[in-house]
């Protein structure tokens, strides 16, 4: 068989489009479960939001979540394959991550920066790819393509147990270190055995996998690993984190476990999530042509509507202090009014002008406002503004004293917990912390009327917008009084770094 150059360029290029806007029916069918089954309000919709969004992309071809990830590759080369091709493997894949990120009709964000320790410059096409290969008998290509949002891999552990060590335990006490940053429910991959890079490579390779836990649970006589994997997947949910750490019955939908050989002396352990934009398709590739994808049942989704009267309108141009007292954490929230952006790269500036006496930047008001950790995916054809989901807010935990001290901010819209020490400042600043659904981006992005860069214009998806918003849902995290959802939810150690 021979492969064509052009012919895996563009599979490439399809499939990062495929995934960006649908998700797979066994992660749809999982998500409508947990809806059904849940009990807590907050969480039920969160998850509601994320179903609403899920079709919403589907039809509209956007992408699921405003990061659309890094590229992940696995590849089984068959030893008989040939090549018609001028590039080599890495350079066409990468060829079809270029094309994918800068389609006309669907741009995706480009989030990947070259010199990760100093410029960390943006390569502007979301390149390169992380490539893993493996040569196996035959004569055919087979491809999984994923793109890997930086909120759940930033939350991928690792360690090393001793031998007669429990996994389950360390699993236990790691999982609510991750915080509600991952964007549950998703998957949770583990890789056991090996070397350290092996067991992170059998994690990150378990999350490619469909969901099947409950078939597993029916099953007459399980292995020893699928009854482990159903183990650790009745005490992680029963840890109370839930959906978008709201609480509730479901925080993963599935968990995988890969494991190898490893050396006596050791238990290599690794820990990665999948968030809830999970995006990932297998295809091979046999000379014949590009890539078929598979169908897409829109069938599978159930018949859903956000239901506003569970929500408090709220307008932000009006909003008085003593207003935002009365919000308790769990209130649902329909934001209308002027709100700003702002994430970390945009916060490291603002803290150097501020420190160095310089002010603001001209055109950027905080007065009363709040902002909102977003780095958005550009508009096309008609859009105001491209999906633009939340960012964990953790990561700007550091520079919120600094913001709540100078800039006259309201409060702050994210996702995920806050540290002890941010709350804290948001109780003495008598501030509030807002989330939006992490997995909700193009939902989120229908509520933003107008949207304008007021600074930082060459940062790209950091940029500062000034947005204008109509019913953008949010859930009140962390009140005036500094009480905390994610604490009253579940216990997040005392040890928790961002």
């Amino acid at each position: 068989m021979i492969i064509k150059q052009e012919h895996l360029i563009e599979s490439i290029h399809s499939a990062l489009q495929y995934i960006s806007y649908y998700h797979s029916p066994d992660f749809i069918n999982a998500m409508v479960s947990a809806y059904e089954r849940e009990t807590n309000q907050s969480a039920k919709n969160a998850i509601e939001q994320i179903l609403i969004n899920s079709k919403m992309c589907a039809l509209g071809k956007r992408p699921i979540c405003q990061d659309t990830g890094i590229v992940n590759i696995f590849l089984e080369v068959g030893m008989s394959v040939q090549w018609e091709s001028e590039l080599s493997l890495e350079d066409m894949i990468n060829e079809g991550v270029r094309r994918a990120y800068n389609e006309p009709d669907n741009r995706l964000r480009a989030s990947i920066v070259d010199d990760p320790l100093f410029s960390r410059k943006n390569t502007q096409d979301n390149s390169p790819a992380v490539i893993h290969t493996k040569i196996v008998k035959g004569d055919i290509l087979d491809i999984t393509v994923a793109a890997k949002g930086g909120g759940s891999e930033n939350k991928s552990k690792f360690t090393v147990l001793n031998p007669d060590d429990s996994l389950t335990d360390w699993v236990l006490k790691t999982i609510p270190t991750m915080g509600a940053g991952w964007c549950p429910p998703g998957m949770i991959g583990i890789g056991a055995g090996g070397t350290a890079e092996k067991a992170m490579l059998m994690a990150k390779a378990s999350l490619m996998e469909p969901i099947d836990i409950n078939s597993i649970k029916t099953k007459a006589n399980p292995s020893d690993i699928e009854k482990l994997r159903i183990d650790l997947f009745d005490k992680i949910n029963g840890l109370g984190i839930g959906a978008q750490g709201l609480g509730g019955l479901t925080t993963v939908l599935d968990v995988k476990i890969n494991d190898y050989p490893t050396h006596a002396a050791s238990l290599p352990v690794a820990m990665i999530p999948n968030c809830a934009s999970t995006r990932h398709v297998h295809f091979s590739l046999d000379g014949t042509g590009v890539a078929e994808l598979p169908e897409v049942d829109l069938s599978l989704y159930p018949d859903l509507e956000m239901d506003v009267s569970k929500y408090t309108k709220v307008d932000l141009n009006s909003l008085t202090q003593s207003q935002m007292n009365e919000w308790n954490i769990g209130d649902t929230l329909l934001l209308t009014g002027t709100i700003i952006t702002g994430r970390d790269a945009a916060h490291k500036r603002l803290k150097t002008m501020i420190e160095n006496g310089e002010g603001l930047p001209k055109g950027v008001n905080f007065d009363n406002k709040f902002i909102y950790y977003v780095g958005p995916v550009d508009a096309v054809g008609d859009e105001v503004i491209g999906p633009a989901g939340p960012t964990t807010a953790t990561r700007m935990d550091k520079f919120t004293d600094l913001m709540l001290e100078n800039t006259k901010i309201l409060g702050m819209i994210g996702k995920a917990e806050r540290g002890d020490e941010t709350v804290a400042s948001i109780k003495k600043h008598k501030a509030s912390y807002l989330i939006a659904v992490g997995g909700a981006a193009y939902l989120i992005s229908k509520s933003i009327k107008k949207a304008k860069v007021v600074a930082f214009e060459e940062m790209g998806m950091e940029a500062i917008y000034e947005m204008e918003v109509k019913d953008m849902p949010v859930t009140v995290a962390v009140d005036t009084d500094g009480e905390n959802i994610h604490k009253a939810q579940y216990s997040i150690p005392v040890s928790f770094k961002s």
